[in-house]
């Protein structure tokens, strides 16, 4: 099908403006989720927060890093495909949906048990015909990882899957957020995660040491204490390595579009891939000039975003 070009509002005159506007500046209006709170099989939980007309059809929406249903970014997008017929799953990672987690854990880029649980949930309670995901950033790179490290294991309900942002290749990506002109967002980071840190601290203290948090610096350094050893890596490298979504496409079956814009500044030239060295038809990369990081704004308050007419056209396409 054709995908319209992007055309980034001339006030947002770089890629910084582009990432920052959107969750800052964008007013949407807040859906009516109905919450649902299931448990993992490690004694944990997972909150859902669902819209639902009845649909036989269900986009399931992943969050980026240290986000959750109700931002921007999530919410235009569930209201656009909802508005459109779909029925909208918006799920939080651990510790994302206003309350922390049971167990020492994280969420992290190879949390694939979670999202497999989210997507078998709702097809046991609701016996939806299809599902859709739809990932931002962290939750791009999640659902491709999920969609092709057990291949086979995928539901076949499971049809189809669009996402933003993705950092395909972790360390690469980790890397370039370390850069100086990248400092104020890997600020932010890790102050939203040291928060986290320092609840999870109270309860597991050995597994979440924070007396001196205030010495990280970079990803390297809080996955190299928090995620890796929480999870069954290594270290920080074997994390990466082993999550990054760049591995496994080769093995996805199923129609998948990587939207990331050229001037995404989380992004390096590693996470496009190389479409034509994988040789997987399913797998379509667009890459925009512009559009930042799960940016993609539109002129117009209350407008969609190219990002949310181009989700809901794609799948259309697919005559589910």
């Amino acid at each position: 099908m054709h995908i319209p070009p992007y055309e980034r509002p001339w006030y947002l005159c770089n890629s910084h403006f582009e990432t920052i506007w959107p969750s800052l500046f964008r007013r949407v209006e807040q859906p009516n989720y109905r919450r649902e709170r299931i448990t993992t099989n490690d004694d944990d939980f997972l909150d859902l927060d669902w819209l639902q007309s009845k649909s036989k059809h269900l986009t399931i929406i992943s969050h980026g890093l240290e986000g959750d249903s109700r931002r921007n970014y999530v919410v235009g997008m569930a209201n656009a495909l909802a508005v459109n017929g779909w029925d909208v799953l918006a799920w939080n990672f651990r510790g994302c949906g206003g309350e922390m987690n049971r167990q020492p854990r994280f969420t992290h880029n190879g949390a694939t048990d979670d999202l497999d649980a989210v997507v078998r949930h709702a097809l046991k309670t609701h016996a939806y015909k299809t599902i859709s995901l739809v990932g931002f950033s962290m939750g791009g790179n999640l659902s491709l990882v999920y969609l092709g490290r057990d291949s086979d294991r995928v539901p076949a309900e499971v049809k189809a899957a669009i996402c933003f942002s993705v950092p395909c290749h972790l360390a690469d990506a980790s890397s370039c957020l370390a850069k100086t002109g990248n400092a104020v967002y890997m600020r932010r980071f890790l102050h939203l995660m040291g928060r986290k840190v320092r609840l999870q601290s109270k309860k597991f203290p050995d597994q979440f040491p924070c007396a001196d948090y205030h010495k990280l610096k970079t990803f390297s350094d809080f996955d190299s204490r928090y995620t890796a050893p929480l999870h069954g890596f290594r270290d920080a490298q074997h994390y990466w390595d082993e999550c990054s979504s760049n591995r496994y496409l080769d093995a996805i079956r199923l129609p998948v579009w990587i939207v990331n814009a050229r001037n995404d500044p989380f992004l390096p030239s590693s996470c496009y891939p190389d479409l034509d060295q994988h040789g997987n038809a399913y797998v379509s990369l667009i890459t925009p000039e512009h559009g930042g990081h799960c940016g993609f704004s539109t002129v117009g308050a209350g407008s969609p975003y190219w990002s949310e007419n181009l989700t809901v056209n794609l799948l259309s396409s697919l005559h589910f």
